[in-house]
């Protein structure tokens, strides 16, 4: 009798990925004459489902967009992908689930451990554009979206800018090498859910090298291009069931692929045309970015559309004991506060930019909510609520207010999330927040009555505005809302 052994499947890597199984993409390009020419901060899954898939495109037509990406704190995404040669698969998930094997990111440095490598990439002459997917909070900016001097980074950075440890601080010693080596700045690209991003950013930096060295701060002020982005895709959270799924469709084993609807948008304000004259700008429009002079509209549309919806779902979803987008958004009811809160409270408070319909969007987003092939877990859509709240409900609420229009609706997320923090707290479960220590002490302080708990939140001045705590109709809607979800 004989004993046959099965063998585990190869390791995705440079030599084995021709041998994927048939139908899944392959990069159509050669990876070894592919240059760096992005430096990418936040190697996380969004950058790998996103902005890595288009230039994973570009490098078919142009191979001078490879990707350098920097990881400021956690080598986990190195450790995975270094095995892999930097490639990883991308499920995109729709009726019919497609598998791609992306190339574009030939590196993954950890910025701790080696940051002359960092600002190596970052001074290097072919180096043209530097994108961020940090989140919210990695930028270090101060709620009404100015630079943070007080951030524990921001004041380690500016006493230590040579040896630098956030993203603002990096960018800045990066151009400040640039600009001692006469060469010309590249683009700095926000690629996070943040009204006004790229302007957003470029007044932080400025502000930092201003504190550093006025001489460089002028040249970042004058020569930079920090374009504003919108970015939309929704992407879950790998987990095992992905890794044996994309195994069994691609034949090769993966230690951190990455999942997303089929649906992905990249809007990109048009001011990189200009770069051509300082060593070339990507053609991004040929591989699906829209570029427009009203990346606000866009920005804004789905800022309160999407983002201030997907919160709205997930804190009451939560509330409702469901798990993910998916069975929240099957539940009648919350499936008509969604639906009645985008077309009767944001859409009133939006100005559709060219070639976008407003009402055909929020159907799209409805549905893409409900693609059963998605399992985006609301727990991960509640994290950093603090950071996240005041641009995707907050500002609605300011603009429904000021036209006179009732805030009932919009302060339900809210008054959600609040619940949310308490609740979690009370457990004792980690709340995932730069505020999470303030958050914990304001939950504390709850008793269950509605009028003290929202103005125990309503300190949180990092979240509400003063001129919001103190609006009477949005106090007494919040405190409704709290009083019906207690």
């Amino acid at each position: 009798m004989t004993t046959q052994t099965l063998s585990r499947p190869l390791r995705l890597n440079a030599v084995s990925f021709p041998a994927a199984i048939p139908g899944v993409a392959l990069p159509a390009y050669d990876r070894d004459k592919v240059t760096v020419g992005v430096v990418h901060f936040g190697p996380g899954a969004f950058h790998r489902a996103h902005q890595a898939f288009y230039f994973d495109q570009l490098l078919a037509k142009d191979p001078r967009w490879g990707i350098s990406a920097v990881s400021l704190k956690s080598p986990g995404v190195r450790d995975a992908l270094r095995p892999q040669d930097g490639l990883y698969t991308l499920a995109q998930l729709d009726a019919e689930t497609t598998f791609r094997v992306v190339g574009s990111i030939l590196e993954v440095l950890v910025a701790p451990e080696d940051p002359p490598a960092v600002f190596a990439r970052l001074a290097a002459p072919h180096t043209r554009m530097v994108t961020l997917t940090v989140t919210e909070k990695g930028y270090c900016l101060t709620g009404d979206g100015k630079l943070d001097t007080a951030h524990p980074d921001i004041v380690h950075d500016l006493a230590s800018p040579r040896e630098p440890v956030s993203a603002i601080g990096y960018i800045v010693e990066g151009l400040r090498r640039r600009h001692q080596a006469g060469l010309a700045p590249y683009a700095v690209v926000a690629c996070d859910n943040l009204a006004d991003n790229g302007w957003r950013l470029k007044a932080a930096t400025v502000a930092f090298a201003q504190a550093v060295d006025p001489v460089l701060a002028a040249w970042i002020e004058t020569e930079a291009r920090f374009p504003r982005t919108m970015v939309d895709s929704i992407t879950p959270a790998t987990d095992d069931a992905l890794r044996a799924r994309v195994e069994a469709a691609t034949g090769l084993t993966d230690a951190w692929p990455i999942q997303r609807e089929a649906f992905t948008q990249w809007v990109v304000e048009d001011v990189l045309g200009d770069a051509s004259a300082k060593g070339g700008a990507p053609d991004l429009a040929s591989v699906g970015v829209t570029l427009t002079d009203d990346v606000r509209g866009f920005e804004r549309a789905k800022l309160r559309l999407l983002n201030g919806v997907h919160s709205t779902i997930a804190y009451v979803g939560l509330l409702k004991g469901f798990e993910t987008v998916f069975e929240a958004i099957s539940d009648p009811d919350l499936a008509r506060i969604a639906e009645d809160l985008m077309v009767q409270d944001i859409i009133p408070t939006l100005t559709a930019p060219r070639g976008l319909d407003l009402a055909a969007y929020a159907q799209a987003i409805l549905g893409r909510f409900r693609n059963p092939e998605i399992r985006h877990l609301l727990a991960q859509i509640a994290w950093d609520g603090s950071q996240k709240l005041p641009f995707r409900i907050l500002g609605t609420v300011a603009d429904a207010l000021a036209a006179g229009r009732p805030v009932d609706r919009l302060a339900l997320p809210l008054a959600a999330w609040m619940h949310f923090v308490r609740r979690r707290a009370a457990e004792g479960v980690a709340i995932v927040d730069p505020l999470a220590g303030r958050l914990v002490e304001t939950a504390a302080a709850c008793t269950g009555d509605a009028h003290a708990d929202v103005g125990q939140f309503l300190k949180l001045e990092p979240v509400f505005s003063r001129a919001l705590a103190g609006n009477p109709v949005f106090v007494a809607a919040l405190e409704t809302a709290y009083a019906e979800l207690g």
